[in-house]
């Protein structure tokens, strides 16, 4: 049912995309009195937030000055006020584990490299020390201990389930008044100088302006009025869990492109591969076998079992990390993020809902 003869509703914002990033921001803004509408094409928080690991990690992501070091750095930092905050309005127990991280070297080559790495994380503000073998064999009984070499911890990398995340962010941004649209997609949008004419399967809606947060989906949304948008991509990642009777993975372990952490649930997940393959969602079992086999040589006692699960998701792959207005004080940015949406989601609220206010509020 088309709304377009009536007046744009005050302070009225669409949200394509209600993944962790699009339900950060749909709550920030209705904190601060935005009458917000967010649409998605399927359910809500089930495409790459639901799939990702949810690792916080500085150590593994971040080794050079960049503006996603930035911004990384500082959404760390506002990670544990987020989570106490979302918890606090939503009711709802997050698993947030602030349990650090060990990067493992199995040669003395990759040894040397993960101390070239530390020299230049340190001069951005991250942290780590030294770990030899002894120490990993003491405190780390489990880990695999042929050909290693030594490796090196980061106490201020985290994790957090992004199931429990989403689950919050819906219940809160439902409390604040936000209005979630599940499976009804936003087909076109026409922006304008005065509003954004929003076409979902809905019906037809005007609005002040209009977020695009739909993740490897985002430049998929035909939008009139301004240059085209940067193009998102899909990019697959397998991801494997193991089942365990008890916690036999206390912090985040990495070797080169292989990462395991635990779950409070008991879920020890193995990830993940890197696969440009468009929106196949088919599972190859070829790439889980290669998953559970890295994951077994970091921890030997992995290799007595078999994955209890696996899974994909498309991580939102683009040119740069698209955050801020587009060519219009009407239309918003916030895609690009690739592997570290879960990261990012804080500071991506606040840069979006800074950037909405500046540009359409003058009182």
């Amino acid at each position: 049912m088309s709304r377009l003869g009536s007046a744009i509703p005050d302070d009225s914002i669409a949200i394509a995309g209600a993944g962790i990033i699009g339900l950060s921001i749909a709550w920030k803004l209705s904190q601060r009195g935005w009458r917000v509408t967010v649409f998605d094409k399927g359910e809500i928080g089930r495409e790459a937030s639901w799939a990702g690991a949810g690792m916080l990690s500085l150590g593994g992501e971040v080794d050079q000055p960049s503006r996603f070091a930035t911004l990384a750095v500082e959404s760390r930092r506002q990670y544990p006020s987020f989570i106490r905050e979302l918890e606090s309005v939503s009711d709802r127990v997050i698993d947030y584990q602030e349990c650090g991280a060990l990067d493992l070297a199995y040669s003395a080559d990759e040894l040397v490299r993960l101390e070239v790495r530390a020299v230049a994380q340190t001069r951005l503000g991250i942290e780590s020390r030294a770990v030899t073998t002894k120490q990993i064999q003491t405190f780390w009984p489990r880990v695999g201990s042929e050909d290693l070499a030594g490796g090196r911890f980061f106490p201020a990398d985290a994790i957090v389930d992004p199931r429990d995340v989403t689950a919050a962010l819906q219940r809160a941004c439902a409390r604040a008044g936000a209005k979630l649209l599940p499976k009804c997609a936003v087909l076109a949008a026409t922006v304008t100088k005065d509003e954004v004419e929003v076409q979902a399967e809905s019906g037809e809606e005007r609005f002040q302006a209009m977020v695009i947060a739909a993740g490897a989906w985002s430049s998929s949304i035909p939008i009139a009025g301004i240059p085209p948008i940067p193009a998102a991509e899909p990019v697959r990642g397998h991801l494997v869990g193991f089942r365990q009777p008890e916690q036999t993975c206390n912090t985040i372990l990495r070797h080169a492109h292989t990462y395991l952490l635990q779950r409070a649930n008991g879920l020890l997940i193995a990830g993940a591969s890197v696969e440009r393959v468009g929106f196949d969602r088919l599972i190859n079992p070829e790439i889980v076998a290669w998953l559970a086999s890295e994951a077994g040589r970091v921890l030997p006692h992995l290799n007595e079992t078999a994955p209890a699960e696996a899974w994909i998701g498309f991580r939102p792959g683009s040119s740069d990390l698209q955050i801020g207005s587009w060519h219009s004080r009407r239309l918003f940015l916030a895609y690009g993020h690739f592997r570290n949406g879960i990261l990012l989601a804080p500071i991506t609220a606040s840069l979006v809902t800074d950037d909405i206010n500046a540009n359409l509020r003058t009182r």
